[in-house]
């Protein structure tokens, strides 16, 4: 095992055939799509698999140029170790993803767990040499991979994820912080996937993407109220979906101030939610993974950061997309500016 230094030869008289590696966060994942067009540029014969976390399997299936997205159930198993049915699926698991024989594995997660899942495929392994800037890395997994490409410390996400698939590939990087980016995410499945729900959703409509499991990462309820007077005074509605009981709450709470204006859905699937961030006249919402979804679509997107993080994660392909706060929540004022800036206003 070596690290990365000269390109792989691309099988002859036939596509090569890929597999991705990323199982979560749901960020994370989202962050990653773009190597599937980039890939398909170079290669528009390409057969490209996604392994991914179950939870997520439904978003990576709506990516343009994903042939299967390969269920990884590893946050159930774990539950359920000492469970004879587990075990079984986990050696159900191991023989289909053996069957295929693949020209390439990358592992652009960078951990153990992953490292280890992507050195049972067949198929040489490509992972990352070093760790970057915020990002999780766990150096056992150079024992895990054929060839292992380092990557500059302060490098976006998108980035990052973009010069790995290039190298490990042998086609030439995109250059940094590139707006020429394709999320691939097929719009046309995401808006069926939502009408597949039957809403009467009221337009124009901004959708408040309030939900996080992490306390630090909230945005103050008093200010989504404050900026919902203001958006419902314009003519807007509010839309407030959610992922958890606890979510659910949250939202029912903050619509009841808005009577009529405002409207919570059913839990909705992860295509369905694309579909409903794509018809929005604008995203607002907190680091999670359902604003960079709105920010990889590229509609209107408000994202919130109580970290000094944006330089990481935020959306920098889009003048649609703005990234406020940093050490602390962002004020109500400068949101508010933004979506003067939006038309919405």
């Amino acid at each position: 095992m070596s690290d990365f230094s000269a390109s792989p030869v691309q099988p002859a008289g036939r596509p090569r055939k890929i597999l991705i590696v990323k199982v979560s966060s749901l960020g994370d994942v989202v962050h990653t799509t773009p190597v599937v067009a980039d890939i398909l540029a170079h290669e528009p014969d390409a057969q490209i698999d996604w392994l991914v976390e179950d939870g997520f399997i439904d978003l990576v299936r709506i990516v343009r140029g994903v042939r299967r997205a390969i269920p990884y159930s590893l946050r159930r198993w774990r539950k359920t170790l000492t469970r004879a049915e587990t075990w079984a699926d986990i050696r159900r698991f191991r023989r289909d993803l053996v069957e295929e024989q693949y020209d390439t594995v990358i592992d652009f997660q960078g951990l153990i767990k992953t490292a280890w899942t992507a050195s049972w495929a067949h198929g040489p392994v490509t992972g990352l040499a070093n760790r970057t800037d915020g990002a999780g890395f766990e150096w056992p997994v150079r024992f895990f991979y054929d060839r292992r490409v380092p990557i500059e410390p302060r490098t976006h996400v998108v980035d990052r994820s973009r010069q790995l698939a290039a190298a490990a590939l042998g086609y030439p990087a995109p250059a940094p912080l590139s707006a020429d980016i394709d999320f691939g995410l097929d719009q046309s499945a995401a808006a069926a996937a939502l009408a597949g729900y039957d809403l009467n959703l009221p337009l124009p409509y901004v959708v408040f993407a309030h939900a996080t499991s992490r306390a630090d990462k909230q945005w103050p309820e008093a200010h989504w109220i404050k900026l919902g007077q203001s958006l419902v005074r314009h003519g807007a509605s509010l839309v407030l979906p959610w992922g958890s009981d606890s979510e659910r709450e949250t939202s029912e709470r903050i619509a009841r101030e808005f009577g009529a204006a405002a409207f919570v859905p059913p839990r909705l699937s992860l295509p369905a939610v694309t579909g409903l961030l794509g018809g929005a006249a604008a995203v607002v919402g907190v680091d999670t993974g359902v604003i960079h979804i709105a920010a990889a679509l590229k509609v209107p997107t408000v994202e919130l950061y109580n970290f000094e993080t944006s330089w990481r994660t935020g959306g920098f392909w889009s003048p649609h997309v703005v990234n406020l706060g940093g050490r602390v929540s962002p004020p109500l004022d400068q949101v508010l500016q933004a979506l003067v800036l939006f038309g919405l206003l």
